[in-house]
């Protein structure tokens, strides 16, 4: 009797020996997970030829499916600065949890504050021979599923010349960026599938706003994209006009427009840079002086509309992604044309769309239909609001 009694007592403590024992394993698992990804993260950063990196510190949520990277940063060996080419202070990593109804496990990334600087000096060192190929793939094998949702909270993009005086720091602040759809989880009929939105502040405080649509899928993205930079202090560019062509401005505003479409690696699209109320700095006196004098009436009396003080014209850009063509003339006649015709409006211009941007073998003939098809949906839709309206 009491060899049956030490047996089941025996019994009940393996009972909750063996669950006890597991918890406690899972436990020292989520403990060290942190370690465990971090390592192989540092890994990862450590392996990008010509370039070095690490992250401070990894935070794992099991409930939420996700992981966040903090404080990594990725810079050029034998940089002259210490300034990182990426910086990313938090970069929340999770499993899109409303696309698991529509059978597809992506992810969606939360990155905030993040900074990428390009220093000409620091980017310029090639002895290392650096691709990049190389870290843009790294960065993306830190995601262990492929990417669907891309959201860019308080962002900088920045090109700075450091041997130049004053320096030249190009740079977009308060970046907030949403891409959606990016693996072509829903929508799956549309040519170009994912939307994609971003708003800036530029250098001289100018306005900075992109719209449009991209299939990111390809090896190549296609795109059909609109983009405006208005009203930036045209004093802010100084360091740049003055190193790259000897001009100063005393006062005006800056403004940019463009549209991009692409497809299979063709480019169509044009700038068009707009300067109102200008007035360049003065010289001092003597020849050249007199010299300057003479620009700036030029300047004044010839480059410009009269009726609205501003210089503009339009650039035309088209080819393959390799070769690129501006057009010279229509670049010089374009001045003339706001000076002299008619005035360049400070707007985007509605005038490229993504079927300018191919041939007649970029896109297959399944593809074509579906443009068709959104193309008559969309005449549809604005028929069924001009009814509205009316």
């Amino acid at each position: 009797m009491k060899s049956q009694n030490k047996l089941k007592r025996g019994l009940k403590k393996k009972r909750y020996i063996i669950p006890v024992t597991l918890i406690l394993i899972l436990i020292a698992l989520r403990l060290y997970l942190p370690i465990i990804v971090k390592d192989n993260v540092n890994k990862v950063l450590s392996e990008i030829p010509g370039y070095y990196g690490q992250v401070e510190d990894i935070d794992i949520s099991l409930i939420r499916g996700a992981y966040v990277i903090n404080g990594m940063y990725l810079n050029k060996v034998n940089a002259k600065t210490q300034i990182p080419f990426l910086k990313f202070p938090k970069t929340d990593i999770s499993i899109e949890w409303k696309s698991l109804f529509s059978g597809h496990i992506v992810s969606e990334i939360i990155m905030s504050n993040p900074e990428i600087i390009y220093v000409q000096e620091d980017q310029s060192i090639t002895a290392t021979e650096p691709n990049v190929d190389d870290w843009t793939k790294a960065l993306t094998d830190l995601v262990p599923i492929d990417i669907n949702h891309l959201t860019i909270n308080n962002g900088k993009l920045a090109y700075v010349e450091l041997n130049t005086d004053p320096n030249i720091d190009l740079q977009f602040n308060t970046l907030y960026l949403k891409a959606d759809n990016l693996r072509n989880v829903k929508e799956n009929e549309r040519v170009l599938p994912s939307p994609i939105t971003a708003t800036a502040i530029s250098i001289g405080g100018g306005e900075v706003k992109l719209n449009g649509n991209v299939n990111i899928v390809k090896e190549i993205p296609d795109m059909d994209v609109s983009f405006s930079l208005e009203n930036a202090d045209v004093k802010a560019l100084n360091p740049f006009t003055r190193h790259y062509s000897g001009i100063d401005f005393e006062e005006g505003q800056f403004g940019l427009y463009s549209e991009i479409a692409i497809a299979d690696g063709y480019f169509k699209g044009y700038m068009k840079p707009l300067l109102k109320n200008s007035k360049l700095i003065g010289k001092d006196d003597g020849v050249l002086g007199v010299i300057w004098e003479g620009f700036v009436g030029f300047f004044k009396f010839v480059l410009k509309n009269q009726s609205t003080d501003t210089i503009a014209t339009k650039i035309p850009m088209e080819g393959d992604l390799n070769n690129i063509k501006s057009g010279i003339l229509p670049t010089i006649g374009g001045i003339f044309k706001n000076a002299w015709i008619s005035a360049f409006k400070g707007e985007i211009d509605d005038e490229i769309e993504y079927k300018d941007a191919f041939i007649d073998s970029d896109l297959s003939r399944k593809e074509k239909r579906r443009l068709r098809k959104q193309e008559k949906e969309k005449e549809k839709q604005a028929e069924e609001n001009k009814d509205t309206a009316n």
